[in-house]
């Protein structure tokens, strides 16, 4: 599936160049988020890796960042992968693939705020997890559904889970420490 990352979710057809791609863009000054586009993006890759993008081992943040960016995030690019949140053919930020420092660039977006539990999570919001409970962030997860409980429901890349209970407590990687942050957008 070579198609680009909106024609994989836009019903519509509509087309969004990837930025490597030719004459694309680095995003509109008025950003804004749409949750139905990311979550049915994290549906459809949940299990699968987009060719559009490269591929880690650790492929959490990597596929969250890939559905911030169906749901309409930009890019913001940046010569040194220290700053911004980004990929490019073969360069990427640390923010778009690794977890900790995605959790320290999500305070920046002005339309996303963290909630204090996971009944205020909706499809389209976020998780961070430390699993040492020691502030080092190790996996995000995407909010897809909500059960009947009203409890979120996450899919996630890596060790591929789809609607899988937020807490993630069946995780070999849970411990008793782990804390959560809470991802809303508005």
């Amino acid at each position: 599936m070579g198609k680009n990352i909106r024609q994989a979710v836009d019903s519509g057809g509509g087309k969004i160049l990837l930025p490597w791609q030719e004459n694309a863009s680095e995003g509109s000054s008025k950003p804004s988020f749409n949750n139905f586009a990311a979550v049915e993006y994290a549906m459809l890759w949940w299990n699968k890796r987009n060719p559009d993008f490269l591929s880690f081992e650790d492929n959490c943040t990597n596929f969250i960042s890939q559905c911030l960016y169906a749901g309409g995030l930009p890019m913001k690019f940046a010569e040194n992968p220290e700053h911004g949140w980004w990929m490019k053919r073969d360069r990427w930020s640390y923010s778009w693939s690794v977890a900790h420092s995605l959790r320290w660039y999500l305070p920046g977006i002005p339309f996303l705020h963290q909630v204090a539990t996971a009944w205020e999570l909706a499809p389209g919001d976020l998780i961070s997890y430390s699993w040492g409970g020691n502030n080092v962030w190790n996996h995000f997860t995407i909010v897809t559904g909500i059960d009947r409980n009203n409890e979120p429901l996450v899919n996630a890349n890596t060790m591929d889970s789809r609607l899988r209970h937020w807490a993630y407590q069946d995780s070999p990687s849970f411990t008793r420490q782990t804390k959560y942050i809470f991802w809303h957008f508005k």
